[in-house]
């Protein structure tokens, strides 16, 4: 497990919309840009073996769109190569980061100074919502899933920890860009169980579902 003292004060950043990663939550990518398939070997010569997960702003036109402040380093801890040279990864997040500036060099990827500090709690075990009434959660989310023609197994939802539940939807739910950067800015597993709880309250009305009564 990596501590506070092995994270480093630059990092390599990957900016993919609508990609969510979050500390100790797990992330599926397909790399084959040639790119990111630099970084990605650059990467895996470090000892700590991170990339930052960041969004950009939505601007088509720009060739190097501002990225946001605040990204998720995820740790390669599982990659395999292709035929044709491509490779299937996996990150681990580890701790969010605040951008303090870019760093201009010779890569053909992007590089950001970083500081790690407001993300302590990144770094400890798993956290618990003690708020949390997973009966009327489970129930929001179902005519969630219901109106967006999503499918999940309901079982393994019901037996999630708190962190593993919350996280999981908000990685893995067809939120917008700027909302799933909302739920990696909440402070507090909490927080991101109460916005994700707004988010899909906001998608139910959009979807002529109604309303729902959830605390």
């Amino acid at each position: 497990m990596l501590t506070a003292m092995d994270l480093p004060d630059i990092l390599p950043v990957f900016p993919l919309p609508g990609a969510l990663l979050l500390p100790r939550a797990r992330l599926p990518l397909h790399v084959f840009e040639p790119r990111y398939l630099a970084l990605l070997d650059d990467t895996l010569k470090t000892s700590h073996r991170l990339i930052g997960m960041i969004q950009p702003y939505p601007d088509a036109r720009a060739e190097r769109p501002r990225l946001h402040a605040i990204g998720c380093a995820g740790r390669v801890t599982a990659f395999s190569e292709t035929e044709d040279g491509r490779y299937m990864i996996t990150l681990t997040g580890v701790s969010r980061f605040r951008v303090t500036g870019e760093v201009e060099g010779f890569t053909p990827y992007r590089r950001c100074e970083v500081s790690w500090q407001g993300f302590e709690r990144d770094l400890g075990g798993p956290e618990t919502d003690e708020n949390l009434d997973r009966g009327a959660f489970l129930a929001l989310l179902a005519r969630y899933f219901e109106a967006e023609q999503l499918r999940t197994d309901w079982d393994s939802l019901r037996e999630a920890d708190d962190e593993l539940l919350i996280d999981s939807l908000s990685m893995l739910c067809p939120f917008d860009p700027e909302d799933k950067q909302a739920l990696l800015e909440a402070p507090s597993l909490a927080t991101r169980r109460e916005t994700l709880v707004t988010l899909i309250r906001f998608a139910l009305a959009g979807s002529g579902s109604g309303e729902d009564r959830m605390q």
